[in-house]
């Protein structure tokens, strides 16, 4: 009996280990290409190969091209300046070369009048090296929504998200304006520190982004105040592919690589086959300011008006309490906020586009200045790196001849 009982246990042992083989197998097949990107999305973030991941997401992740069109708008160049020596902070002297040493810098370009002053790349690449925008992509997004409106495709940025995203009906999130999401002040009530991962694992594993979205609720009335929230940029990019009836990608082709001069294709990173909103471009770094003299110059290339002079201006206006920089005592809002781009405190009109790790776009109209900083830097959340940069384009920008 003992030797049936154990030929049993053994039996019920090995079938209940078939069929955990067979779940297994199960899930790798639905789910084994996603395990695999989150596997490599992982390994790309260890700050040893920041670096390379940054110069060659097209090739890590799952991306869609954006191609390019047939003339370039060409900058001259000059040999590179002698970079200001540095710059002041809270009473401290900061060297530029350590400076940007510090703070793992892999590319840096300098323009002014259309003129490039200095451009250099420290840790690879060159001028052909398509660099990760990150969250600077939030500000492409911006562009895109002010293109769908001024085409009427979206009725207005006063209307609310509901309209246009079907996931969002009889939830609390559905009567939210486009406008308070391009303003980072939706109220949504989500956490960018302690939410974000599990947003990232949902829908890389399947769930759709505005599902998962729906769910969160509201943490206050919009406008009340400004939380810096990627999903508030998933928001706008689904508002544009809903509105448009197609991909950010195919939509930004059309509307705006193709007809502001860039010299090189870019990739929109996918997330879960759709185009990543909240920061997965990938773009050269002339390309960069190319995108940034659409802004200088109020919207138009070459006798185009692409975007209309008042989303330009509309979009750096950081005059409301919420969006001014110190607004709600936050970390996040030292800097001033438009629609997805950041305004410094100051007379110049400067304005940014920043991304984690280190990226960014810096454009000073008073002095027709664009500086584009590319980093790997697994610092960024120091203490001041953000107004410390300010302070250092400030100096760069009034070091040139």
């Amino acid at each position: 009996m003992k030797g049936n009982e154990v030929m049993k246990k053994r039996k019920r042992f090995g079938m209940v280990i078939a069929g955990i083989i067979v779940a297994v197998g199960v899930l790798w097949i639905c789910f084994g290409e996603k395990v695999r990107i989150l596997y490599t999305s992982l390994n790309s973030f260890k700050d040893e190969n920041l670096t390379y991941t940054f110069q060659h997401t097209p090739e890590i992740q799952p991306t869609k091209k954006i191609s390019k069109g047939g003339n370039t708008f060409q900058f001259l160049k000059e040999n590179n300046m002698v970079l200001a020596d540095g710059f002041h902070f809270e009473g401290t002297f900061y060297p530029s070369g350590k400076f940007m040493e510090d703070t793992k810098t892999s590319a840096m370009l300098v323009i002014k009048d259309d003129v490039i002053k200095y451009e250099e790349y420290f840790l690879g690449g060159d001028e052909n090296t398509l660099f990760s925008s990150n969250s600077m992509g939030k500000s492409f997004v911006s562009a895109l929504m002010g293109i769908a409106v001024s085409e009427g495709d979206v009725e207005s940025i006063e209307a609310p998200i509901g309209k246009y995203i079907p996931e969002f009906v009889g939830t609390e999130l559905e009567n939210i304006p486009i406008k308070a999401c391009l303003q980072m002040a939706s109220g949504i009530n989500f956490d960018e520190d302690t939410d974000m991962s599990n947003f990232s694992m949902r829908t890389l594993m399947g769930t759709p982004a505005m599902k998962v979205i729906a769910k969160y609720g509201i943490q206050e009335e919009p406008y009340t105040y400004r939380r810096y929230l990627s999903i508030n940029t998933e928001i706008l990019g689904q508002v544009i592919k809903n509105a448009t009836g197609r991909s950010l990608a195919e939509y930004m082709e059309e509307k705006l690589w193709k007809k502001i001069g860039v010299d090189h294709d870019a990739y929109w990173t996918l997330s879960n086959g759709t185009e990543l909103a909240m920061g997965g471009l990938s773009f050269s770094l002339r390309d960069y300011a190319r995108f940034a003299r659409l802004y200088l110059n109020e919207g138009k290339y070459n006798g185009e008006q692409i975007l209309t002079k008042e989303w330009v201006k509309d979009s750096l206006d950081a005059s409301a309490e919420y969006s001014k920089p110190g607004a709600n005592q936050d970390d996040y809002n030292a800097i001033g906020y438009g629609y997805q781009w950041w305004i410094p405190e100051g007379k110049q009109g400067e304005f940014m586009a920043i991304g984690v790790y280190g990226q960014w776009i810096y454009v000073n109209p008073s002095k027709q200045v664009i500086i584009v900083k590319t980093s790997a830097d697994p610092d960024f959340m120091a203490e001041n790196y953000e107004l410390k940069h300010v302070e250092f384009f400030r100096a760069i920008a009034d070091g040139i001849l």
